[in-house]
């Protein structure tokens, strides 16, 4: 073989060389110079988030980027979002992040107790939440949940949900809602034999009062307790969580004889039975103890002021608690 052949081959070959190593360099050495945020629109073509991260500073080279993704078969694989790519990460555990759609996540927490207005509330201040039912009306949302004429309040478990960048409000509150009908559904099915309700919906409702009336969760089965006796024997709920409910927006923190007199839909001092609707978003413990009362013989609680309630058969027994730890009299 002629010399100057040997000699265009040996620097074919060193070419050959100095590229392979250069193309797995920039595929598997360290790219990212510090931790950084990466989002992905819909609709992006790979060569133009390649770009992107070349202009960023993200990767040294958007040529190998594509051509690396091109080898692997995945330019049609990335998914959108928001991604967390970490310093010192290579371009093929980028495209791998890309591909996997892990995705960075917000936590969202509705808590037991809080009401459909403050369900609503938290979720137009959600960052990175796309806002599409924040100018819809209570019944609105109820429609496009397929639920027309049906009250929300109750209807939405409370819990911590997480989302994406993008996701829209109406998700999370169908996931909610979804989940709610899954849990009374299930607890329904287990309920105590002989209970005083006609329908899943006012199980729903007791456990929202319960919810609303307990600062200790042991209680909750006995508080459950009390309120089943007095459906039983037709004597009124008397409870001030949901006289507050039916004030509204009345109601700045202290409730009067004159709001307990005063007659509304949910004032269970002046109306016999149940409220119409659930006055909060009950959790799985409140919803239990509705569906699983303690057995007692009590009729009456009074709150120690610690978050434990007095319990008490009698109104003598009742009214002297009620000296003792809310009107502070022996």
């Amino acid at each position: 073989m002629p010399e100057k052949i040997k000699k265009i081959m040996k620097i074919g070959f060193v070419l050959l060389l100095t590229l392979i190593i250069y193309l797995f360099w920039s595929w598997f050495g360290p790219q990212v110079n510090k931790n950084t945020v990466v989002t992905i629109e819909q609709g992006s073509s790979f060569r133009k988030l390649a770009r992107s991260l070349d202009n960023k500073g993200i990767i040294s080279q958007f040529r190998t980027f594509v051509i690396l993704a091109q080898l692997r078969g995945d330019t049609r694989n990335v998914h959108m979002g928001e991604y967390a790519l970490k310093k010192n990460m290579s371009q093929n555990e980028i495209l791998s992040l890309f591909v996997s759609g892990r995705v960075i996540t917000y936590p969202l927490t509705l808590l037991e107790g809080w009401n459909f207005s403050q369900f609503r509330e938290i979720l137009k201040k959600s960052k990175n939440l796309k806002q599409t039912v924040a100018d819809l009306s209570n019944q609105e949302i109820m429609t496009r949940l397929g639920r027309n004429g049906l009250h929300p309040e109750g209807y939405f478990y409370p819990d911590t949900y997480f989302y994406s960048a993008g996701s829209t409000d109406f998700t999370i509150l169908k996931n909610a809602f979804e989940r709610m009908q899954s849990r009374l559904d299930q607890q329904w099915q287990a309920r105590e034999k002989g209970l005083p309700y006609k329908s899943r919906y006012e199980a729903l409702i007791m456990a929202s009062i319960v919810e609303k009336e307990t600062g200790q969760a042991s209680e909750r089965p006995v508080i459950a307790g009390v309120f089943i006796n007095r459906l039983r024997i037709g004597m009124r709920l008397q409870t001030d969580p949901t006289v507050i409910y039916g004030m509204g927006n009345i109601f700045k923190g202290n409730i009067r004889k004159k709001d307990l007199r005063k007659d509304t839909p949910y004032n269970t001092y002046t109306r016999n039975g149940l409220p119409p609707t659930p006055i909060a978003m009950p959790g799985d413990d409140a919803i239990y103890a509705a569906l699983h009362p303690a057995k007692t013989n009590a009729l009456f609680f009074v709150a120690r002021g610690d978050g434990s309630h007095v319990f008490s058969k009698t109104l003598k027994d009742h009214n002297k608690a009620v000296r003792k730890y809310q009107l502070k009299k022996k």
